[in-house]
């Protein structure tokens, strides 16, 4: 299926490796022109020469901090007009929410939620002036599927899916179109991060937890984050202009409820 963005211009936050890296490679595959942003530079470095040398698109990197408005200030005057935003960010290891202080509240609602409204406040009205516009937040399962280790995550996600459900209403009349991504367990470094913070002193290895989580989910396994950069590009695509304020979750079936 040939998508139609060729030619367009996407802006991906945290886009060096795991899902974001595979949303980037996704696009790059359409003929998507890419800037790429993330905090670390070197690993910024090796997943565009990955990505140029797989797909021959152009990529351009920003190693940035968004949740400082120096840093997403870099990122928007390297792409300032883009026509499809992805919003990613990893989350806050495991812990038990006694021992979060409002700093970690903070903290974790700048890191998920406030720097993907103001990145999105940059650019949507430039979108529907242009009358194209694809914007894209990875989230969590757990906004669905809430889990008390991952409070942090829970409350800050969900406040960005509940201002999507707003803003997505208002811009679609003029082709721009918000949607979450809700992934389950996919096979990433994000993934290996949360189990690692899961482990205790004689309790299960990681090991263990790894494939007892693989087991229990109805697929059997893990996602990929391929799927995860397939998903995404058809949600920039100009198919999919009708699809809007949604929370699609990518998990398996892990998500036992009928709707």
């Amino acid at each position: 299926m040939d998508l139609g963005i060729r030619g367009r211009k996407a802006l991906l936050t945290g886009a060096s490796k795991g899902m974001g890296k595979a949303c980037a490679m996704a696009l790059a595959q359409e003929g998507v022109e890419l800037t790429i942003a993330a905090r670390n530079g070197e690993t910024l470095e090796r997943t565009a020469g990955e990505i140029r040398e797989t797909t021959g698109a152009s990529v351009t990197i920003v190693a940035a901090d968004i949740t400082a408005q120096e840093g997403r200030a870099r990122v928007l005057a390297a792409c300032p007009d883009p026509d499809i935003l992805l919003n990613n960010a990893g989350g806050y290891p495991p812990s038990d929410f006694r021992q979060w202080t409002r700093e970690d509240w903070i903290g974790a609602i700048d890191l998920m939620m406030l720097a993907p409204i103001e990145m999105m406040k940059s650019v949507v009205d430039g979108m529907m002036e242009r009358r194209f516009g694809r914007i894209v937040n990875i989230v969590s399962r757990s906004v669905k599927i809430a889990q008390l280790e991952l409070g942090l995550s829970n409350g800050a996600r969900s406040g960005l899916v509940g201002f999507t459900a707003g803003l997505s209403r208002q811009t679609v009349a003029r082709n721009v179109t918000i949607n979450n991504i809700l992934p389950g367990i996919i096979d990433s470094d994000a993934q290996r991060e949360h189990i690692a913070g899961m482990l205790e002193e004689g309790g299960p290895t990681f090991e263990e937890i790894w494939q007892r989580r693989a087991s229990a989910n109805p697929a059997g396994r893990y996602g990929r984050t391929e799927e995860v950069g397939a998903y995404f590009a058809f949600l920039c695509s100009d198919k999919a202009g009708f699809v809007t304020g949604q929370n699609l979750l990518i998990d398996g079936g892990g998500y036992p409820g009928t709707y």
